[in-house]
């Protein structure tokens, strides 16, 4: 993912309320939303050329998402996948702060990156480029290619769009959040954060939603876990064909967390 809004704890019938974008280049494929064949515990979308994923969850309850920490001078040769931290820990049993512990030790095979791990007791956020693993209490949070909150205009915009998007109480619908998640508007060169890419990339990835000749948006995920344990999960992908961008019927799963 490129860009993960969510709240966790403090909406009074969901336990977590995630909306997400990943972006990648448009030429690697990747599979949508499903349960995996080879790990049927896991559902989630698949990247065909390391298969790894982005987001996903598995029958219990535990999900992970992962998005790139953007440091063009800091590229590590021969680095693991990113998008295998989401498989490792799926695929594991271990507590989500237990997870991220051990990960520490060698976290420096991979990219620059943020790993959130997260159960039904625990939520926890641990990044390569910033050395510290965070639990984290019941709140609204941002995430895009720096820090956790880091303040870049795109995750100050995703959230307060999140927070009014809740903030009736009632349930939430993954077309609800949508609208969020589909705002393509550029941000003023004034206001771009400084990453190392120079001012017109910064420009054209400023948006939550991405379009450029090569790279963008692929597709937009919502998932939503309540107190009672149920789960839903929606994605929509989306396709650019140079001048217009459309997006396939989303594919939605629902299934109660299994003890």
């Amino acid at each position: 993912m490129c860009l993960i809004l969510f709240s966790y704890n403090r909406h009074p019938l969901y336990r977590l309320i995630l909306a997400a974008n990943r972006d990648e280049f448009y030429e690697r494929k990747a599979a949508r939303l499903d349960y995996w064949p080879d790990m049927p515990n896991i559902l989630a979308g698949r990247d065909l050329k390391a298969a790894g994923t982005w987001l996903g969850i598995d029958r219990q309850g535990r999900w992970a998402a992962v998005t790139n920490y953007r440091d063009p001078g800091h590229v590590v040769a021969n680095a693991l996948s990113r998008g295998n931290l989401v498989v490792n820990y799926l695929s594991s049993n271990l507590a989500p702060d237990t997870f991220l512990y051990d990960l520490k030790s060698n976290c420096r095979r991979y990219n620059g990156f943020n790993l959130l791990a997260g159960g039904c007791e625990s939520l926890a956020w641990f990044s390569n480029r910033a050395d510290q693993i965070r639990i984290l209490q019941p709140g609204l949070y941002g995430l895009s290619n720096r820090l956790l909150d880091d303040p870049w205009p795109k995750v100050l915009t995703g959230k307060k769009g999140l927070k009014q998007a809740i903030a009736s109480g009632n349930e939430i619908c993954a077309s609800q959040l949508l609208p969020i998640l589909t705002n393509d508007t550029q941000v003023e060169k004034r206001h771009l954060p400084d990453t190392g890419i120079g001012i017109e990339l910064e420009k054209i990835l400023s948006p939550l939603f991405i379009t450029s000749k090569y790279y963008g948006t692929r597709c937009s995920s919502v998932l939503t876990i309540t107190y009672s344990n149920e789960v839903e999960f929606t994605e929509y992908t989306w396709h650019y064909d140079g001048q217009t961008t459309r997006k396939d019927s989303p594919r939605t799963f629902r299934f109660s967390i299994q003890p």
